[in-house]
């Protein structure tokens, strides 16, 4: 985060900096080329803050740049006054003032994606800065070649007619709407959605979303993703074939809640959720995004909920430590579904000569004590693990290269792997190939042993069977396991990595706890047969959407042995 704040901060200095030097080297100096080719790198610049400043106001920088403009522009002409050019004049200062408030207006509006409708206005006011900086550029160019200023005046007309037709369009929808409800609404109606999976998130969380979709499909029922953030739509809509609505406002919320829906599924603990919980009609379900120990896992705000699906006891049972009460009717253990690919390896499999391990280290968080981030460390675990034959995955958490500090210690570990790699021909995987073409499914099951920090990472690996390593990050030494007791089942690397030995020695070579692993896989991640193992979410679903509903039998669980390991069908 602190990268990305970065970013911002250095693209509001390039912005402002170059607009500033382009006005004075086009209207106080005799350099009107230098002027006009500054003047062009600060709208090239004020381009780029866009994408990383989607919200930035640049209407000074704007007006800087264009007045330098048309004072190089008049300069080349050398005519005189110009009427062309000081209607030209007008013009562009009209479209610099009025760009960003219809821009806001049409942000307000309703979008969709997999749904018959088309709404061209709230697309083409999302991009009306960039058409600005378009026009200038244009403008720029003409008065490089000096061409006749009516050139430049028929690009700008061209350009306020189109935003005179979208400031119409806006403001007939918001003072003169459809008495029938909108397109979007009227579309919705007829799809007749009986759940909405509701979404709010800061930037690079589509995951939480896009992890559940495949069930939700599966439950075999008319649905709807609602977001309130633009930025999702693309990835989000293209993970499914339901509707994807993304509404900025109340209003635009309630035409895409038809009557129709019945229950509202949520993703995480966004504060906009409350936008949604206001409805007493649907009944609000928590999924969340993930089954870890981490404290935001016992979010007192789950309580808000009708219903709180979980993986396991295990996570009621955190609810309870972590002083949250919440009436157990409220709990509905349905397992993980995400982890139904994963494949369990039943047998320990100990001493392997040249084992794959997965390393995926988690992100700082957004608070210190949310912290459990091992990559400061990670070179000694990396080294170690390097020195006795293993291919590594090392997967990041989406959020890490947010934080300067983490994207330096990630480079770093990838440098590592690159230079073992081209030394020993070990296929280690890292970066895109890690994270973004592989699933987290795909990683597991090409894994003997996993080492993590306190995340959801090692609840998906526990389904496997197979051992895995926690960091200890914080200042808890022997409380770590009472305060994650996931971690009572694996093997606990200490921040100073001073028994990294002994804890790489468990974990690939005698592996003592395997057995305690079984019992705590079906505390975790529930007492569902493997081979239909989803169906407990899938059920979960269908009943609260009718609540007689039914499954079609009882499912028998897994055969266990005395110890808590599973046995096969056979035995």
């Amino acid at each position: 985060m602190r990268g990305d704040l970065v970013r911002k901060a250095l693209a509001r200095a390039l912005t402002t900096g170059l607009a500033v030097l382009a006005f004075l080297v086009a209207a106080l100096t005799g350099a009107t080329d230098w002027g006009l080719a500054v003047a062009v790198t600060a709208l090239v610049t004020a381009g780029w803050e866009r994408r990383v400043r989607p919200s930035a106001d640049g209407v000074a920088e704007s007006v800087l740049v264009a007045a330098g403009i048309l004072v190089g522009y008049a300069r080349r002409l050398d005519d005189g006054f110009d009427p062309a050019l000081a209607a030209t004049a007008l013009v562009l200062l009209g479209l610099v003032l009025l760009v960003g408030p219809l821009r806001d207006a049409g942000a307000l509006e309703i979008r969709t994606a997999n749904l018959p409708v088309r709404s061209w206005t709230p697309l083409v006011a999302d991009r009306l800065g960039d058409v600005l900086l378009v026009l200038l550029t244009l403008v720029a160019v003409a008065a490089g070649l000096a061409l006749p200023a009516w050139v430049a005046l028929a690009a700008a007309l061209l350009v306020g007619a189109g935003c005179g037709a979208l400031g119409l369009d806006l403001a007939r929808r918001r003072f003169r709407p459809s008495a029938g409800g909108g397109p979007v609404g009227r579309a919705l109606r007829r799809h007749q959605p009986e759940f909405v999976l509701y979404f709010s998130a800061p930037p690079g969380s589509a995951y939480q979303v896009t992890m559940w979709l495949p069930y939700l499909e599966r439950i075999g029922r008319p649905f709807l993703v609602l977001v309130r953030e633009p930025e999702f739509l693309p990835a989000i809509a293209a993970a499914t074939r339901a509707p994807v609505v993304c509404c900025p406002t109340l209003k635009a919320m309630d035409e895409a809640l038809v009557p129709s829906l019945r229950v509202a599924f949520y993703v995480n603990h966004g504060a906009k959720n409350s936008h949604c919980l206001r409805l007493s009609q649907l009944t609000h379900v928590q999924l969340h995004h993930g089954d870890s120990d981490k404290a935001p896992s016992a979010n007192p705000v789950s309580a808000i909920f009708d219903r709180i699906f979980v993986a396991g006891q295990a996570a009621i049972d955190r609810y309870a430590r972590a002083g949250v009460t919440i009436p157990a009717e409220k709990f509905v253990v349905v397992g993980r579904p995400q982890v139904e690919a994963i494949e369990v390896r039943r047998e320990p499999a100990r001493g392997l000569a040249q084992p794959t391990v997965l390393y995926t280290p988690t992100w700082t968080g957004h608070h210190a004590d949310a912290n459990y981030c091992s990559l400061p460390v990670a070179e000694t675990v990396i080294r170690r693990l390097l020195d006795r034959g293993a291919t590594i995955i090392l997967r990041h958490h989406p959020y890490t290269t947010q934080n300067p500090a983490s994207a330096r210690q990630l480079a770093r570990l990838a440098e590592l792997l690159a230079a073992d790699q081209a030394k020993t021909g070990r296929a280690h995987l890292w970066g895109a190939a890690a994270t973004r073409e592989l699933t987290l499914t795909d990683c597991v099951n090409r894994s003997d042993a996993l080492i993590s920090d306190v995340s959801g990472v090692v609840s998906d690996w526990l389904y496997s069977g197979k051992p895995y390593a926690v960091t200890d990050m914080g200042a808890d030494g022997e409380h770590f396991v009472a305060r994650f007791p996931l971690a009572g089942s694996g093997y606990v690397l200490h921040r100073d990595m001073s028994n990294v030995d002994e804890v790489l020695t468990e974990l690939l070579d005698t592996d003592p706890k395997a057995a305690v692993r079984w019992a705590t896989r079906t505390r975790y991640l529930g007492d569902f047969p493997t081979e239909s193992y989803t169906e407990a979410f899938l059920d979960a679903a269908r009943r609260e959407l009718d609540p007689g509903w039914d499954p079609p039998g009882p499912r028998a669980t897994d055969i266990v042995a005395p110890d808590g390991s599973p046995l096969s069908p056979s035995a």
